[in-house]
């Protein structure tokens, strides 16, 4: 593929924001990473699992083709199985070529030119203690014909008592959330993102939101270097906010119907993710890697 397919454009400025914002997404993949390892090495003796061996990831590269069957780039799946996460993803992949003529229709900017060209990164946690809360995040700049940002990060406690809007765990995430809005308030409205994520990850058979909410965005064109800004504060802050939760509740003791509780409520995140999740419709649709896109999956569920 030629490097003005693979790059979208000739555009020397817009290859620019390509390379920076595909460095970022690895950057902040191995900050997480490295963060996620340190909890796995400080869970306290006498904490459920504490006498296992502490996990680290597994970085597993894999590389794409499109509908034609021409090669588009690829990624890095990083996969933890570990003591205080029972599994956790975070992926990176930059990914290019043009999109199938059924699929075009419903991307911005790729009807009349199907060329495309995103990069990004995708976490999903599933913890061993019920009393930890199950987390998701993932942003991402896509190019087509247009430019743009999209991402968010959202809260799944899995136990009903934590599931309330005055849990403490639920107050410290909303409050983390919004102050990286509000850091960004011209390209970065609070209350629009909180909403929109209500919406997004709502289970519209079950007529209930999947967890708690946070923050979800999409087709953020605004100007390049504020929208850019705002996506790695939204990194940044997830990064800092989402290790405190973990060590706050991971040596709690739980019990086993608090587990099957648990076991249970994972399904939700089975059922949106198959049925509504857009970037697991994208990756399927545009070649990714099956397995890569399918490892938020959580590695226990039950429906009763």
């Amino acid at each position: 593929m030629d490097a003005k397919t693979e790059n979208r454009t000739e555009n020397p400025l817009l290859a620019e924001h390509q390379m920076r914002a595909r460095a970022w997404f690895e950057r902040l993949r191995d900050d997480i990473c490295a963060a996620f390892e340190a909890i796995e090495d400080t869970l306290p003796p006498g904490a459920p699992f504490s006498d296992r061996a502490a996990g680290r990831f597994v970085r597993t590269p894999w590389e794409r083709t499109d509908h034609s069957g021409t090669a588009g780039g690829g990624g890095v799946m990083s996969m933890m199985h570990g003591r205080v996460f029972e599994k956790v993803g975070v992926h990176c992949s930059t990914v290019h070529g043009e999109f199938a003529p059924e699929f075009r229709g419903q991307i911005p900017g790729a009807a009349d030119d199907p060329r495309f060209w995103a990069s990004g990164i995708s976490l999903i946690a599933h913890l061993h203690n019920p009393n930890v809360p199950a987390v998701h995040m993932n942003t991402r700049f896509v190019v087509t014909t247009k430019a743009w940002f999209g991402g968010g990060a959202d809260l799944t406690p899995v136990l009903d008592r934590r599931r309330m809007q005055h849990d403490p765990d639920t107050v410290a995430f909303h409050a983390a959330m919004k102050a990286a809005c509000d850091a960004h308030a011209a390209v970065a409205p609070y209350e629009k993102f909180k909403v929109w994520c209500d919406e997004y990850f709502y289970l519209k058979h079950r007529k209930e939101m999947r967890g708690i909410g946070g923050i979800f965005y999409d087709y953020l064109e605004n100007d390049w270097e504020p929208s850019f800004a705002f996506t790695q504060d939204v990194g940044r802050t997830f990064l800092q906010i989402y290790p405190e939760l973990v060590r706050r509740n991971f040596a709690a003791p739980w019990s086993e119907s608090e587990r099957e509780e648990q076991l249970v409520r994972r399904g939700r995140y089975v059922e949106f993710n198959l049925l509504y999740d857009r970037g697991t419709i994208f990756g399927l649709r545009t070649g990714g890697n099956v397995d890569s896109i399918l490892s938020s999956m959580p590695p226990v569920v039950k429906w009763p």
